[in-house]
């Protein structure tokens, strides 16, 4: 069996993708979750060139039974969880008064949910392995805006969620915190992109160029750069770090 295994969603693009693949330097097992199955596959063909195993467990966590079938999946395969990594999630951008019901039960019910579910789900073995988890959230829970509201509301739960674990991980041994990304340049982000600029009457290109200015960054980020601060977090070299929200945004939020 292997010694180390880490578990991480949304591993078939953008930040998840990124992250599966530093992983792979550090873990001899990854487990990569996501619903699409073609792209997780390409994700660890680039994993096992580290040399490691990869299962690929194509699910959607938005689904109440996914979390438990992941972990026993996982368990079944490779016996431990070292590290969970949660990274899946997908919310629509969409103005406040413009969300649908059902957009926003679809943000809670991935993001918000299958995180909490899969966390729970993992923590005994998480609790038998000391273990580390990430949760991933993203700096619009600090300044929450009436065109992306289900964005910044859930994002801000996801941070409270993992105050609330890492509380109960003191005790059981286990490692908790948040991530808060900033416009990091991903298939998402390209998107939102496309849905921006015609609302400020803009290319996609001239919105693309603009963008970092009206956030006040140099650039956008890079999913790598996100992965590498995901893999330190899981490292031993963070192990007394616990219930921390750490920020990477090139200085987007200017509040202290």
């Amino acid at each position: 069996m292997p010694r180390s295994v880490a578990v991480v969603t949304g591993a078939s693009q953008g930040i998840g993708q990124a992250t599966a693949i530093r992983l792979a330097r550090d873990f001899p097992a990854l487990v990569l979750v996501a619903r699409n199955r073609a792209k997780l596959e390409e994700t660890a063909e680039v994993a096992k060139a580290a040399g490691g195993e990869v299962l690929v467990i194509d699910a959607d966590l938005a689904r109440p039974d996914a979390a438990q079938a992941v972990v026993d999946r996982t368990l079944a395969a490779f016996g431990r969880i070292d590290a969970l990594l949660n990274i899946a999630g997908a919310v629509p951008q969409v103005d406040l008064f413009d969300m649908t019901d059902e957009q926003w039960d679809a943000g809670l019910a991935l993001k918000l949910h299958g995180a909490r579910r899969l966390t729970v789900a993992a923590w005994p073995a998480l609790k038998a392995a000391g273990g580390s988890v990430v949760l991933m959230s993203g700096n619009s829970a600090l300044v929450p805006k009436a065109s992306y509201a289900a964005v910044g509301t859930i994002n801000a739960a996801i941070v409270a969620l993992a105050k609330a674990f890492s509380d109960r991980g003191i005790a059981d041994g286990v490692q908790v915190n948040s991530v808060l990304p900033g416009p990091v340049m991903t298939g998402r982000r390209r998107s939102y992109l496309e849905h921006w600029a015609p609302l400020h009457k803009m290319s996609v290109e001239e919105a693309t160029a603009n963008f970092p200015k009206e956030a006040g960054i140099a650039r956008y980020g890079k999913p790598e750069e996100i992965a590498e601060l995901m893999a330190f977090l899981v490292s031993s070299a963070a192990h007394w770090m616990t219930g921390s929200t750490l920020r990477m945004d090139g200085g987007e939020v200017k509040s202290v």
